[in-house]
């Protein structure tokens, strides 16, 4: 807490008491932001973590029935199957705003296609692993989405944080400290004016 180097005057002191009515309201304000925040960063945390799991359960399934696949049909076979798409995706990219943080937003869109190959001559694991990748990409979408937002709403947080700490720490103390700091100084002033007043008073009674 160090006292600000100003003239202890009243303007001075009406001037720095609404500085700090205003960075005691700022501070009020980020914090509920902060805390804020930090609840909606905790919920983006966990379906981060939720999202991870099932697109790791889900890409494992699909790798796993591909490979089946591709030892039972070969290598060649299996690429050959897989060339021409069955179904046609596309992804659009946006942004929202949550609590000061842009953050992305993205929409998966997904047509309703059919194998292009026979089912006759590829192996049964080949379909499943078709079906579980469908599964994996808007899992994967959505948890790049919510990884990326953590990680925003990480770095606004700690932006906050500063500001809060700074207004609670220095700016606020610093602020009270030089008010108390010039209320005394006025005080002394006026009881000099007024000791000055009564040996002057006395010099004129004493005159008479």
């Amino acid at each position: 807490m160090a006292r600000i180097n100003v003239n202890p005057t009243r303007m001075e002191m009406q001037r720095l008491r609404k500085r700090l009515r205003t960075a005691i309201r700022g501070h009020r304000l980020l914090k509920d932001k902060l805390d804020e925040l930090m609840k909606r960063f905790l919920e983006t945390s966990r379906e981060a973590k939720r999202l991870r799991a099932e697109s790791e359960t889900a890409l494992a399934r699909a790798y796993s029935g591909y490979a089946f696949a591709r030892a039972v049909m070969g290598a060649e076979a299996t690429s050959v199957a897989l060339m021409i798409p069955a179904r046609f995706v596309s992804v659009s990219v946006g942004s929202k705003n949550v609590m000061g943080v842009v953050v992305p937003d993205f929409g998966f869109h997904e047509d309703n296609g059919e194998a292009t190959y026979g089912y006759s001559s590829t192996a049964v694991g080949l379909d499943g692993a078709v079906s579980v990748f469908s599964v994996a990409a808007p899992l994967l979408l959505a948890l790049a989405r919510a990884e990326k937002t953590a990680q925003l709403m990480a770095l606004e947080i700690e932006r906050t944080r500063r500001r809060v700490n700074a207004l609670e720490n220095i700016m606020i103390p610093d602020y009270s400290e030089t008010i108390r700091y010039i209320v005394m100084k006025l005080e002394e002033n006026d009881s000099g004016s007024k000791t000055r007043l009564m040996k002057v008073k006395e010099m004129i009674l004493t005159q008479k």
